[in-house]
C-alpha cells in the first residue's frame, strides 16, 4: 500500500518514476562540451541528436575604443561558457518584415557565431558550411530560423551561422579611420568580420568534428555579395574550398564598393551632420543615435570601399584578372526577384509608361533595352518591368559572377533558377495576391531544409519535394564540390558561352539551355559604358 501511494505522490508531482537501482543525478555530458582555442564551452543537444553551440565569440566585442576598427582576438576564458542561446544581433533597425530573430537583443557587442554539428567527436573530420545572412548590409542575424543550421546537420554537414556588423557600424569610412589603421583603410568591417570568422573557423571546427580542408562558404542577398566579396578578397581566399551564391554579387552592382576617398568624404559630412568633430567624439556617441541618424533619407549609403586592403581593386577587376578564390562556386538567382512598381513607381503598366521609363534610363541605348524586354501590351509591359527590374536589381550582378568565374576562376560553375512561387500564406497569418515567379529571398528555406521554421505560409508537398531536391543539391556540393548524386537531375556545369546550361529548379527540377544570355550581355555593355 505504501508503494501504491508513493507511487501516486510521483504522478500528482510529475516526478520521474524509476524502477529499479536509483539513477545518479543528471551532469552536463561529455559530448555537449568542446574545447576552443579560448576556453571551454558547453553547448545542448536537439532531440534530433544534433549538437548546438550558440552566441559563440569569434571576436572581441567591437564598442568603445574598438568601434570601426578591425575584429581583436577574443579574450581567453576560464571555466565553462555557456553557448545555449544566440548572442545579440548586430546594431539594426526593424526594416524587413520577414525577418525573424531569436537572438538577445540589438548590441554593437555582436560578434557571435553559431554551430550546429552532427558529430560526437573531434575526431570526424566533416564537411563545414559557413553562412552569412542577407538583409542589404543594414540588416539580419546569424539566430533567423530560415538560416537554422539543425536541417544541415542531419546530413552530416557542420554548419555555421556568422554575425557581422551592418550598416554605418559596418561600413563607415573615414579619413581619420584610414589614418589610425595599420593597413591605411577604412570601411569594409563587416566584410572583415566576416573574414575573422572564417579564421576562427579554421583553428576551432575540428573541435566540432569540422574539416578546416572543406569548408563551403554560402549565402543569399548581402550574404551572397559577402560570398563574393571574400572570393574577391586577398585575406580571404585561401581560408575555403566552395562557394554557394543566392541572388547576388559583388561585380558590376550599384551597390559599391566605393573609391576609399569617396567613401571617406562620404563619412566625414555624415560625422560633421552629427556635430563630430574629431573620431573621438564620433565614437562617443550612442550606437543607437548613430544608427538612426544613418537612416535618416538623404544620408550617403554607407557601401563595401576599394580599400587597398581587403579590397585591391574592385571585385570584377580580380575576376577579370583570375585573381579570385579558385573554388568550385554554386550560384543563381530566382525568377521573380522584383516587380515591376520598382522600375515604373507609381505610373501604370501601360507600354507608353513602360517605353518612358525605360527612355529615361538608357537613353540611347533604349531602343536596344525594348527589343529584349518587349512592351506591345499592358500584360508585356508589365513582364518585361518584372524582369528589368529584377535583372538591374540583382539578376544581371549574379550572373557576372557566375559568367566570370566560369571564364577565369578554373573550376566548375553550376548554375541555377530557381522558379518555384511560395504557397499561399496560412489563413491565420493573413493574405496576401500570390507571386507569379520565386520572389527575392523565396529559395532561403527550401535550400537549407526549413521550411517548417516558417509558419507564415501553407506548404504543400510540392513545396516539400521541391526542398528536399534543392537541399539535397546544396548537400552534395558542401560535401564534394558538385552537387550531383544521389539519383537527382543530372546538373551540368555551365561553360563560358552561348551555350551554357542552368537548372531550373521547381516542381520538375531539369537542366536547360540558357535563356537570357543576350539580356545579361546587353546590361553588360550598358553598366560598363
Amino acid at each position: 500500500m505504501k508503494t501504491v501511494l508513493l507511487l501516486l505522490c510521483f504522478m500528482i508531482l510529475g516526478l520521474p518514476i524509476a524502477f529499479g537501482q536509483a539513477k545518479k543525478p543528471p551532469t552536463a555530458s561529455t559530448t555537449t562540451r568542446v574545447q576552443t582555442a579560448n576556453g571551454l564551452l558547453e553547448g545542448a543537444t536537439a532531440a534530433s541528436g544534433i549538437r548546438e553551440f550558440k552566441g559563440v565569440p569569434f571576436a572581441a566585442p567591437p564598442v568603445g575604443d574598438l568601434r570601426w576598427r578591425e575584429p581583436q582576438p577574443v579574450k581567453n576564458w576560464t571555466g565553462t561558457r555557456q553557448a545555449k542561446n544566440f548572442g545579440p544581433q548586430a546594431m539594426q533597425l526593424p526594416i524587413y518584415s520577414d525577418m525573424n530573430f531569436r537572438s538577445d537583443g540589438v548590441s554593437e557587442d555582436c560578434l557571435y557565431l553559431n554551430v550546429w554539428t552532427p558529430a560526437k567527436s573531434a575526431q570526424v573530420k566533416l564537411p563545414v558550411l559557413v553562412y552569412f545572412y542577407g538583409g542589404g548590409f543594414i540588416a539580419g542575424d546569424g539566430s533567423e530560423p530560415r538560416y537554422d543550421g539543425e536541417s544541415m546537420a542531419k546530413r552530416g554537414i557542420v554548419a555555421v551561422t556568422v554575425n557581422y556588423r551592418l550598416g554605418i557600424f559596418g561600413f563607415l569610412a573615414h579619413p581619420e579611420l584610414t589614418q589610425e589603421s595599420p593597413n591605411k583603410a577604412s570601411g569594409n568591417y563587416g566584410f572583415l568580420d566576416q573574414n575573422a570568422a572564417l579564421r576562427w573557423v579554421q583553428q576551432n571546427i575540428a573541435a566540432f568534428g569540422g574539416d578546416p580542408k572543406k569548408v563551403t562558404i554560402a549565402g543569399e542577398s548581402a550574404g551572397s555579395m559577402s560570398v563574393s566579396a571574400q572570393m574577391a578578397s586577398p585575406l580571404s581566399k585561401a581560408l575555403f574550398s566552395r562557394a554557394i551564391g543566392e541572388s547576388g554579387s559583388m561585380l558590376n552592382t550599384s551597390f559599391g564598393p566605393l573609391p576609399l576617398a569617396e567613401a571617406e568624404k562620404n563619412g566625414a559630412a555624415f560625422a560633421t551632420s552629427l556635430g563630430a568633430t574629431s573620431l573621438a567624439a564620433l565614437r562617443a556617441l550612442p550606437a543607437q543615435q548613430l544608427l538612426e541618424a544613418a537612416s535618416k533619407p538623404g544620408v550617403p549609403r554607407f557601401a563595401p570601399t576599394i580599400d587597398g586592403y581587403f579590397f585591391m581593386q574592385t571585385p570584377t577587376a580580380t575576376f577579370a584578372a583570375g585573381q579570385q578564390a579558385r573554388v568550385p562556386l554554386l550560384v543563381g538567382w530566382n525568377s521573380q526577384e522584383m516587380t515591376a512598381p520598382f522600375l515604373l513607381g507609381k505610373a501604370p503598366p501601360t507600354p507608353y509608361d513602360y517605353r518612358k521609363v525605360v527612355q529615361k534610363l538608357y537613353g540611347e541605348r533604349a531602343d536596344d533595352i525594348l527589343k529584349l524586354y518587349p512592351a506591345s501590351t499592358p500584360e508585356q509591359a508589365e513582364q518585361s518591368a518584372t524582369e528589368l527590374a529584377g535583372d538591374r536589381f540583382i539578376a544581371y550582378s549574379t550572373w557576372k559572377w557566375a559568367d566570370m568565374h566560369s571564364q577565369t576562376g578554373g573550376q566548375p560553375v553550376y548554375r541555377y533558377l530557381y522558379a518555384r512561387p511560395r504557397p499561399a500564406m496560412n489563413p491565420a497569418m493573413g493574405s496576401a495576391p500570390a507571386d507569379r515567379g520565386a520572389s527575392h529571398s523565396a529559395e532561403i528555406e527550401y535550400a537549407l531544409g526549413n521550411l517548417a521554421t516558417n509558419k507564415v505560409y501553407a506548404w504543400t508537398p510540392d513545396d516539400y519535394k521541391v526542398s528536399e531536391t534543392m537541399q539535397s543539391y546544396f548537400a552534395n556540393f558542401i560535401k564534394t564540390g558538385n552537387p550531383n548524386g544521389g539519383g537527382l537531375p543530372t546538373w551540368p556545369a555551365a561553360k563560358a558561352g552561348a551555350n551554357a546550361q542552368i537548372l531550373r529548379i521547381d516542381v520538375t527540377t531539369r537542366a536547360e539551355p540558357e535563356q537570357n544570355r543576350a539580356r545579361y550581355l546587353l546590361l553588360d555593355q550598358a553598366f560598363t559604358k
